[in-house]
C-alpha cells in the first residue's frame, strides 16, 4: 500500500473508532446503538488491518483479548436479562425505570442509568451488544486474512513435498 494511504488510514482509524463509541453511548437518546457503534467500531480497525495487514496493523486484536471480550458481551447481556426475569418475571426488563412498579425501589435505583432521559440499562445493553459485535465482525475479517496466507503456505509445503 502508498505511504499517503497508511498516513490518511492512522488518524482515521481512530476518528472512526471514537465516532463508534460515541454512537454506542449515546444510542438511548440518539439514532444509532450497540449493533451500528460496533460496526463503526470493527469498520476503523478492519480499514487500518486491509492498509496494514494483521501483523503491522496499529491495533492488535489477539485471540484472548476477542474471546474475553465477546464473552463480557454475552455473559453481560444475559446477567442483566436475568436481572430483568428475576425481578419481575419478564426476561430483559428495563429494572432501571420499572414502568409497571414490579420493582422495588433498592434495586431499581441499582440499575438506574445516571441521564435526565432514565434509559435504565438500555445503556448497558447497547454497551454489551458493542462489545460482540465490534469483536466479531473484527474476528472474521482477522480469521479471513489469515486463511488467505495460511492456504498460500499450504500450497508452499504440498510444491516442496512434490520435489
Amino acid at each position: 500500500m502508498s505511504t499517503i494511504l497508511k498516513i490518511f488510514v492512522f488518524p482515521a482509524t481512530f476518528i472512526i473508532i471514537c465516532l463508534g463509541i460515541l454512537t454506542i453511548l449515546g444510542g438511548h437518546i440518539t439514532p444509532g446503538g450497540g449493533f451500528q457503534g460496533g460496526a463503526m467500531i470493527a469498520g476503523g480497525i478492519i480499514l487500518s488491518i486491509l492498509v496494514y495487514g494483521v501483523e503491522k496493523s496499529p491495533i492488535q486484536l489477539s485471540h484472548e483479548f476477542i474471546s474475553n471480550v465477546e464473552s463480557v458481551g454475552a455473559l453481560g447481556y444475559i446477567l442483566l436479562g436475568l436481572a430483568g426475569l428475576l425481578t419481575s418475571g419478564f426476561f430483559l426488563y428495563n429494572v432501571g425505570t420499572d414502568f409497571y412498579n414490579l420493582i422495588p425501589t433498592t434495586i431499581a435505583t441499582l440499575f438506574h442509568y445516571p441521564d435526565v432521559t432514565n434509559a435504565g440499562f438500555i445503556p448497558y445493553l447497547n454497551i454489551l451488544v458493542g462489545l460482540k459485535v465490534f469483536v466479531g465482525l473484527s474476528a472474521i475479517v482477522i480469521a479471513f486474512s489469515q486463511f488467505k496466507k495460511n492456504e498460500g503456505n499450504s500450497k508452499e509445503k504440498e510444491k516442496n513435498e512434490e520435489l
